[in-house]
């Protein structure tokens, strides 16, 4: 470095030396940027390959369990239509229309249930609507002076 420092000082000269030094410090900080830059643009691109790869790899998975579950429930769709068990007829039936249909049953609220504190302003506007409004007492902060 001392002999590269003192072939430049010969050849340039001591009153070109300080702007040599100078341009040279600008050059090194934009080569510098470029490169983060550079560098920096590519790791995003990097990444941006790996999320695309999960999402394929999470879309193959999600098409081999439904997949599966097609397989599976078709599985028991066939197992049912062979089974001779009595209830296979009455599945039969009432896939056929007949009389006996299976209903879900119904769940209703209860007037006195508790809300759950997460619930939406839906719920506390039911609540409002079923309780009347009692009037609490301002807090200390509130009051007025007597």
């Amino acid at each position: 470095m001392i002999v590269v420092f003192l072939v430049v000082l010969v050849v340039f000269g001591p009153q070109k030396l300080p702007e040599l030094a100078r341009s040279f410090g600008k050059l090194m900080a934009e080569f510098r940027k470029a490169s983060n830059d550079f560098k920096s643009a590519f790791e995003e691109e990097m990444r941006d390959l790996e999320r695309q790869a999960r999402i394929a790899e999470l879309r193959k998975q999600a098409a081999e369990a439904n997949a599966a579950a097609d397989a599976a429930i078709k599985k028991s769709t066939d197992a049912a239509t062979l089974d001779s068990t009595p209830a296979a007829p009455a599945l039969e039936e009432a896939a056929a229309g007949g009389s006996q249909t299976a209903e879900a049953p119904v769940i209703r609220p209860v007037a006195e249930a508790v809300p759950r504190l997460d619930g939406g302003s839906e719920e506390t506007e039911a609540k409002a609507a079923v309780e009347p409004a009692t009037e609490t007492p301002p807090s200390h902060d509130q009051q007025q002076p007597a």
